[in-house]
């Protein structure tokens, strides 16, 4: 049975100031929300034929992802599974300014690359990995994943070759290149194919009108 998975980035955050907030810097992440603009982002641009539906709608447990999924989900009349593995690569620190200099280059270039209690390029493919074979061993043939930037770079890196090229990169399935850019936009989505034993046979950059 072929199974068409579309892995979705989410919807543009809001920018706020957490100088007095006492959460940790990966729960302020995880808590970060829609901007209105991404609000209006998201609803405009899963909007389409390509997400009409879908049998199982997944999100990271992050709330920005979740709000994203939302549309999908009113659009289908579906709920949101929440799976915590879909969330973002933890950077492990306490502040931005613990962040190591060129850090993002530094940990594209080594996949084992990561700070004392963050995860690296590997760590991150392989959990999201796991929990998206997981999700394809269930009988539904269209599925929809809100995900994040660095964590859907890295899964596509299972099957994919990623080729910098100047102050962007090529990412490149087959011989044929399915993305070419500094970064993913927002509400980005790619449509991953599988067939009955779940291989991947083809990738394919859905395009906004």
């Amino acid at each position: 049975m072929i199974k068409e998975v579309y892995l979705i980035r989410h919807s543009k955050p809001l920018k706020v100031n957490n100088d007095k907030n006492m959460d940790s810097l990966q729960i302020q992440n995880e808590k970060q929300p829609l901007s209105i603009e991404g609000e209006n982002i998201a609803r405009e641009k899963l909007n389409i034929d390509e997400l009409k539906d879908i049998d199982k709608l997944y999100s990271s447990s992050y709330v920005r992802a979740i709000s994203t999924a939302k549309y999908i989900a009113e659009n289908n009349n579906i709920e949101i599974n929440v799976i915590n593995d879909f969330g973002e690569r933890k950077f492990g620190i306490n502040s931005w300014d613990e962040l190591p200099d060129n850090f993002g280059e530094k940990q594209f270039l080594d996949e084992n690359y990561k700070t004392e209690f963050g995860e690296s390029q590997k760590e991150v493919r392989e959990r999201t990995f796991n929990a998206l074979m997981n999700v394809l061993k269930n009988d539904d043939k269209k599925i929809a994943i809100v995900f994040h930037s660095t964590a859907m770079l890295f899964l596509l890196m299972t099957w994919c070759k990623v080729i910098p090229d100047k102050d962007k990169y090529n990412v490149i399935f087959n011989n044929n290149i399915v993305f070419c850019g500094k970064y993913f936009d927002y509400c980005k989505i790619f449509k991953l194919t599988f067939n009955d034993k779940n291989k991947l046979i083809n990738i394919e950059n859905i395009k906004h009108d």
